[in-house]
C-alpha cells in the first residue's frame, strides 16, 4: 500500500485563533469568510454554488471525498468556495458512474484545501464567536506573514460579490415554445433553479445582475425571477431599484436567498448581518399557511428585519425558521410577489418546498388570464 505524507497546513481566523491540520493538493493561501455546512452529503453541489463565492467553507460531515465528483453535479461552471477545511479528506472515491476524485477536482481548479483539522473545534469557536474571516495556507505556515495577508482581507457587510458570478451576456434555458416566458435575474443563480423552472413549462431568459427592467420587460416576459447570489444586499443600490421597478410592473415575481432579500430591500424591509448565517440541508421551517413544517436546504448569512416587517402593512410574512424564528419567506399583500430565504430548488438537500416553483407557474397563469 502506497501511503502519501501530507505536508503541514494551518487556519488563521481574525482573532487571532490558530487550527493546524495537513495540505491536500495545490501550495497556496485562500483567504475569505468562514462558514461551515451541516449537510451529509451533496458537497459537489455546495462547492459549486456560486452563493458561497469567496467564503472558505467548513464541512462538519466527517468523511468529504468518499463518492467522488460527477460532472452533472455541479451547480455553475466551477467551484466558488475560496478553500476547503475538513476532518477526512478521501483521496479516492467508491461509486458507479463516478466522474474522477474529489482531489483532481480541486487541484484541475487551483483550490486550497486543508484537512486532518479539529472541525468540531473550529465550528464551536465561531458558532459562539460568530462569522469571521480567516486565511488557510497549505504552503507557507508562518503566522506572521499570514496574519498581514488576512487584516487585507474586505469584511463581508458592504461587500457586493454578484458582480463576481452572474453571467456576463443574457442566454435563454428551456422551450423557446413552453407556455410561459420568465426573466431571470442573474444574482448568482444555481442550474437547479433554472432546470426546475424549465421543467414547468417556463422559457427563460437570463440576465446580467446590472441588466434594468426595461430591458428585461422588452422581452415580453409572464415573470420575473430574482435569484440567489453572494455577498451583502445592502451593497447593490442599482440592482434594489430595478427590482422596485420589477414589482410596480404588475406580473408576478417570485425570489430566493438574494432575490429574497432584495425583494424585501425595494419595499424598505433592511436586512441584517447574521451571527453564523444557515448553512445546511436540513433545516427546519414553518409554513404559517398550512401549518406544516418543511426540511430545507439553505445557505445565507443575512436576513431580513423582523421589525420592519411589523411595520410593514404591506407585507406578510409566510415562513419562519423554527430554530432561530427567522423569517424564511414573505409575500406581498399589494403586489403580485413572493420570496423564500432558503432553497426550494434543494440541490442537495430534500424536496419538502418545491412546491414554490409550482405556485410561481400558478401565479403566472391567473395574471395571465
Amino acid at each position: 500500500m502506497k501511503y502519501n505524507k501530507k505536508k503541514p497546513a494551518v487556519l488563521l481566523l481574525a482573532d487571532g485563533t490558530i487550527f493546524h491540520g495537513k495540505a491536500v493538493g495545490i501550495d497556496g493561501v485562500a483567504t475569505g469568510e468562514l462558514c461551515f455546512n451541516t449537510g451529509m452529503t451533496g458537497y459537489q453541489e455546495v462547492f459549486t454554488d456560486p452563493s458561497y463565492f469567496g467564503q472558505l467553507m467548513i464541512t462538519t460531515n466527517a468523511h468529504i471525498g468518499n463518492y467522488g465528483v460527477h460532472n452533472n453535479e455541479a451547480e455553475s461552471s466551477d467551484m466558488k468556495i475560496a478553500g476547503l477545511i475538513c476532518k477526512n479528506f478521501n483521496t479516492g472515491f467508491s461509486r458507479h458512474g463516478g466522474d474522477g476524485d474529489l482531489q483532481d477536482y480541486f487541484i484541475k481548479q487551483n483550490k486550497v484545501v486543508i484537512t486532518d483539522v479539529d472541525t468540531r473545534a473550529v465550528v464551536r469557536h465561531i458558532r459562539d464567536k460568530g462569522a469571521m474571516n480567516a486565511i488557510v495556507s497549505t504552503g507557507t505556515t508562518d503566522i506572521d506573514e499570514l496574519a498581514s495577508l488576512l487584516a487585507k482581507v474586505p469584511s463581508m457587510v458592504g461587500l457586493e460579490l454578484s458582480s463576481s458570478v452572474c453571467t456576463k451576456t443574457p442566454y435563454f434555458v428551456g422551450d423557446e415554445n413552453a407556455a410561459i416566458k420568465v426573466a431571470v435575474l442573474d444574482l448568482g443563480v444555481k442550474r437547479n433553479i433554472l432546470t426546475c423552472l424549465s421543467d414547468r413549462d417556463c422559457y427563460l431568459q437570463v440576465f446580467p445582475m446590472h441588466t434594468s427592467y426595461e430591458e428585461m420587460n422588452a422581452w415580453n416576459p409572464d415573470g420575473f425571477f430574482l435569484s440567489n447570489g453572494p455577498g451583502d444586499p445592502s451593497a447593490m443600490p442599482s440592482v434594489i431599484e430595478e427590482v422596485r421597478k420589477i414589482t410596480a410592473d404588475g406580473k408576478s415575481v417570485f425570489g430566493i436567498c438574494l432575490g429574497h432579500q432584495a425583494l424585501a430591500l425595494s419595499e424598505g424591509i433592511a436586512t441584517y448581518k447574521m451571527h453564523n448565517g444557515h448553512r445546511g440541508i436540513n433545516h427546519p421551517v414553518l409554513n404559517l399557511s398550512t401549518k406544516k413544517a418543511e426540511v430545507t436546504s439553505q445557505n445565507h448569512g443575512f436576513g431580513i428585519s423582523e421589525e420592519d416587517i411589523k411595520n410593514n402593512p404591506n407585507i406578510e410574512v409566510t415562513h419562519v425558521n423554527l430554530n432561530d424564528d427567522t423569517i424564511e419567506g414573505i409575500k406581498f399583500k399589494n403586489k403580485n410577489c413572493f420570496s423564500v430565504q432558503y432553497h426550494p430548488e434543494s440541490s442537495p438537500g430534500p424536496h419538502d418546498s418545491r412546491y414554490l416553483f409550482d405556485e410561481f407557474v400558478t401565479n403566472i397563469k391567473s395574471y395571465k388570464n
